[in-house]
């Protein structure tokens, strides 16, 4: 290009090698068009999306559909400038001075142009303008993001009277009805007065904007379905286009699917796990009334029952009643870890054909290789994969073929804290019947971003859990949900009051000692949960010497596929009834084990955590009915993870139960009871996506991890570097550290990706994990 005139074309993006240049009109051309495809009001994705925003009138509806549109037309027109065209043609990486989007909002704010869009009452340009400026995830009012910071002192160039610019201006104008487009004359973007009153104008309208859709929920609901409408259709536009598909074959290959009705679930899930049920008891298992009757409570419930109870086959028989009262093409299944969302897959959603299902969290992709190698009987003879490669680079648009998914909650939640793939997952996520499990384990900012969902968005959903804080139970009814306990379940009350267990205090470790190794020298499956690593593994070798055996220490610090191998084998030693097995865990076994023991020992832990971890015990009454698991509970010698408040709570809740005989329907009333007491913050409905108005940057959907990070061992860098060189998966490798053990002397190896460490490699044991230290406070998620 001559810097004396502008480029004959302007590109939206670097040229690939062997592939036509993609000129900067035909990507915003390819981006409407890409809206249009996914949200067309005649399809059913399109008509979901305006009921998850609850845009429920036609005008309302169409309004979206036309500033959506606009938007489209809009995103990207900031990069007609010759920062970014040199930036995609020279061969070195050329810093910009102003990010694109950020530009594309100051044409916006130009006074001509504002004035034209406002010929058309349905364009409300302040919408158009925020879904354009935040499209990236990297505009915000003040700080590094801060809509306008440049990052150098000049002039920038720009293209604003270009045949292309003018050509979208023209299209825009067709698609809203408005007059000749004004004729764009600035050349130069810069700090200069004018452009100064433009920002001050447009940050004034921002600030109003704000101050609207706190007022008004409709503009909110507006607002949030074309700023993340424009995020999905840009990422369709670019993936699509540069991995070579047809935009219209292939969106509409994904949007334009038959309903979902109650028969597909039963034959792709319901009656195959229950004659899988049949099979193992050697007995028909019909449903339990609880699970029957679940699916009549609506589409939006809220279920506690016991553990083991079957809340699973309840929430599938919800959703199959959900695909008869709804127009939905989807059932996402949400759990809130890794390893319980690989467990739904291997139990349920793993039934379902290989190309309708789903695993996704952030190691699925190993899990799925792990599973073919020695897969359970719904995956067998299937060949469920990861994504791939061309899919990979698409994100999470390689997921949008699929109905049944099994997932970690933040994949499909995060979107409310600016997660791009929770973003481009959302149009999935709207045509879908949606379970949410486990609700009672959500860190304070999971279950703020849980109440946010349910106040503002418009599908169906399925909270469950055994256990559940008083507390938190109002607010989530307070928040749309209708609460059902089962109580009409005569058989399921039966079990819940029976006592499945024998509670007795002990004086602490040593007793504890005494009393694991009598059990299992008697015979017993014994399960001793604690609530540090550091203690689980010194348990672990204690044992191993007083026994003479290998011991199962299971926690959060090993490499996954150390982590998978010990989960496998635990869950194997639990299920051989008769067959003496013991084993060391920390709070992982709330969760993701499926436990029946005998024998536990724990901890004294938060009130919810030891109802959960007395659910790992006896849990199917496989021993008949006067049998009773004994349970020995003591103080841990100091409170960390926890605080002393959480332990003085759970020590008045132990008090209250007493020792001798336990039912589950004994500990859930006096959870009840005791947690009236417990100080739980109420939500304030807040999340970055429902405030962020012109703005939005990523947050974080968990609260964050200040004890840990992730690391490759010392031991393992060779191996990593071979599989990031071949471009294969190294997930396998990664290990969660003490935030102190990671090597601080030298830098990471520049070819490791930043988020990794690295950590001694001579502190790992693959059957006891990541060594820590005396005195080292831990992460409560451990």
């Amino acid at each position: 290009m001559n810097s004396a005139r502008e480029p004959d074309i302007l590109l939206a993006k670097s040229q690939r090698a062997g592939r036509e240049a993609l000129s900067l009109e035909k990507h915003l051309r390819d981006t409407d068009q890409c809206a249009v495809e996914i949200f067309s009001l005649k399809n059913r994705w399109g008509r979901n999306w305006c009921r998850f925003f609850r845009l429920s009138q036609e005008e309302q509806q169409k309004k979206f559909f036309l500033n959506l549109r606009i938007a489209a037309l809009f995103h990207d027109i900031g990069k007609a400038n010759e920062d970014f065209y040199r930036a995609v043609t020279a061969p070195q990486r050329i810093p910009q001075m102003l990010r694109h989007e950020h530009l594309s909002a100051f044409i916006l704010c130009l006074p001509e142009v504002r004035r034209w869009l406002a010929e058309n009452p349905s364009v409300d340009v302040d919408i158009v303008t925020a879904a354009v400026l935040s499209h990236h995830l990297k505009a915000s009012e003040t700080g590094v993001w801060r809509w306008g910071q440049t990052r150098r002192i000049g002039r920038l160039r720009l293209f604003l009277s270009h045949p292309e610019v003018n050509s979208t201006l023209k299209r825009i104008a067709e698609i809203a009805n408005l007059g000749t487009p004004p004729a764009l004359a600035a050349r130069f973007w810069e700090d200069s007065e004018q452009w100064v009153r433009i920002w001050d104008d447009g940050s004034t309208a921002a600030r109003k904007l704000s101050r609207s859709i706190g007022l008004d929920r409709d503009r909110l609901g507006l607002l949030l379905a074309v700023k993340a409408g424009v995020i999905v259709a840009d990422a369709a536009a670019s993936g699509l286009v540069r991995e070579g598909y047809a935009i219209e074959e292939w969106i509409r290959e994904r949007v334009d699917t038959p309903d979902l009705v109650p028969c597909h679930i039963a034959d792709a899930i319901i009656d195959k796990r229950l004659a899988q049920i049949t099979q193992k008891k050697g007995k028909a298992s019909p449903l339990r009334p609880f699970q029957v009757s679940t699916a009549q409570q609506g589409s939006r419930v809220l279920l506690l029952a016991a553990c083991a109870a079957g809340k699973t086959l309840a929430a599938w028989k919800w959703a199959e009643a959900q695909a008869r009262d709804c127009c939905i093409g989807k059932v996402i299944f949400l759990y809130p870890t890794r390893g319980t969302a690989t467990e739904g897959f291997r139990d349920y959603v793993g039934w379902a054909p290989e190309a309708e299902a789903a695993l996704v969290h952030g190691t699925s992709g190993y899990e799925l290789e792990a599973m073919a190698s020695n897969p359970p009987e719904p995956v067998e003879g299937k060949s469920f994969q990861k994504l791939t490669e061309d899919q990979e680079r698409m994100f999470a648009l390689g997921l949008w073929s699929r109905r049944y998914f099994s997932a970690t909650v933040d994949q499909f939640l995060g979107f409310i804290e600016h997660n791009y793939t929770g973003l481009c997952l959302l149009p999935l996520l709207a045509d879908s019947a949606i379970i949410i499990d486990e609700v009672h384990s959500f860190d304070r900012r999971m279950f703020d971003a849980l109440i946010a969902f349910l106040q503002n968005f418009d599908v169906p959903v399925l909270c469950m859990t055994a256990t559940l804080p008083t507390s938190r139970r109002q607010q989530l009814l307070e928040a749309g949900l209708t609460l059902y306990q089962a109580e009409d379940d005569a058989e399921l009350h039966k079990l819940e009051i029976h006592p499945r267990y024998r509670l007795a205090r002990i004086s602490g470790h040593d007793e504890a000692m005494r009393d694991a190794i009598k059990a299992y020298r008697n015979g017993d499956r014994v399960l001793w949960v604690v609530n540090r690593v550091r203690v689980c593994q010194e348990i672990a070798r204690q044992l191993e010497r007083a026994l003479g055996i290998k011991v199962l220490a299971y926690h959060s610090r090993f490499r996954l596929l150390d982590r998978q191998r010990i989960h496998a084998a635990t869950v194997e030693a639990f299920q051989q009834s008769g067959t003496p097995a013991i084993a060391v865990t920390t709070q992982v076994c709330e969760m993701s084990l499926d436990l029946d023991a005998d024998v536990l020992i724990s901890e004294v832990a938060p009130i919810s955590s030891m109802v959960q971890r007395f659910g790992r015990a006896n849990r199917h009454l496989a021993k008949g009915m006067d049998f009773r698991a004994k349970l020995y509970i003591y103080s841990p010698e100091v409170a960390a993870p926890y605080t002393k408040d959480d332990l003085k709570a759970a020590t008045e809740f132990l008090e209250d139960l007493g020792t001798g005989d336990v039912s589950q329907r004994a500990m859930a009333d006096l959870l009840e009871k005791h947690s009236l007491h417990v100080r739980d913050p109420k939500a304030d409905g807040r999340a970055r996506f429902l405030d962020g108005g012109y703005y939005a940057v990523r947050g974080a959907f968990r609260e964050p991890d200040e004890y840990s990070t992730p690391c490759i061992l010392t031991s393992d860098v060779g191996d990593v570097r071979s599989r990031i060189t071949a471009k294969q998966n190294y997930d396998e490798y990664i290990v969660n550290v003490p935030e102190k053990f990671a090597l601080r002397d030298a830098p990471p190896p520049d070819w490791l990706p930043k988020y990794l460490g690295v950590a001694n490699g001579n502190l790992y044991d693959p059957d006891l994990g990541f060594g820590v230290t005396d005195g080292e406070e831990e992460n409560p998620s451990t």
